[in-house]
């Protein structure tokens, strides 16, 4: 697993976890603004980036991978930042390890639900990600059961959501329905697509710094 590490050493842990076909790196436009108040963890999940392509995806597994970070480094407890397929590696950290979660923020996903939306293609030329990931991850949101959003009740931290508006493709009632179901969740409209973090960095940062002070 590729992790980088930045900010204030003995700073409370920020985990950033980032979006399918993504890796660490793509939270730059964000990390100078939490540096210089957290210890920052820039995570490229399995089959991303810098950490191993091994074949075999679960958003079950990128939690687990994500935990055996946490316990490589000895953090016990820590903020979680998660957008996409991130977010819903976070959700299901914060429901299976509540005591490892201080503070949640999620940007712009939800727990699976069915689609019908074909699987696309593999586009010509190499990736920055396996490509099997896809399919992967169309299977398990495909037989999503109300499961996943019945487990929403159990995360126990302090919760912001972030939607991207009318832009993303992430329809905006289905993020309600998340924040009515987390105990402790503040949802908050950013109108700047499905990639918040990366079309509007300074109103993201000071959003989530905003809402981890108060917490």
């Amino acid at each position: 697993m590729a992790c980088q590490i930045s900010g204030i050493d003995d700073g409370q842990p920020m985990v950033l976890l980032h979006a399918l076909g993504e890796c660490g790196a793509d939270w730059d436009a964000v990390r100078a603004g939490f540096d210089p108040f957290y210890r920052v963890l820039s995570v490229d999940l399995r089959g991303h980036g810098d950490s191993d392509w091994p074949g075999n995806y679960t958003y079950e597994l990128m939690r687990d991978d994500v935990l055996g970070i946490l316990d490589q480094l000895e953090l016990d407890k820590v903020t979680i930042v998660g957008h996409s397929l991130g977010g819903v590696v976070a959700y299901l950290i914060a429901e299976d390890h509540p005591s490892r979660v201080a503070r949640l923020t999620v940007e712009d996903a939800t727990p699976p639900y069915p689609t019908d939306r074909p699987v696309p293609e593999r586009p010509d030329g190499p990736l920055p990600f396996d490509w099997p990931v896809v399919p992967a991850f169309r299977s398990q949101v495909d037989d999503a059961s109300a499961v996943w959003w019945d487990r929403l009740s159990q995360i126990s931290a302090p919760t912001l959501l972030i939607g991207g508006g009318p832009s993303s493709h992430i329809a905006p009632e289905r993020l309600e329905d998340v924040a009515s179901r987390v105990p402790q969740c503040t949802l908050v409209t950013i109108p700047a697509g499905h990639y918040v973090h990366a079309t509007a960095p300074t109103e993201f940062a000071a959003t989530v710094l905003e809402f981890l002070r108060e917490r």
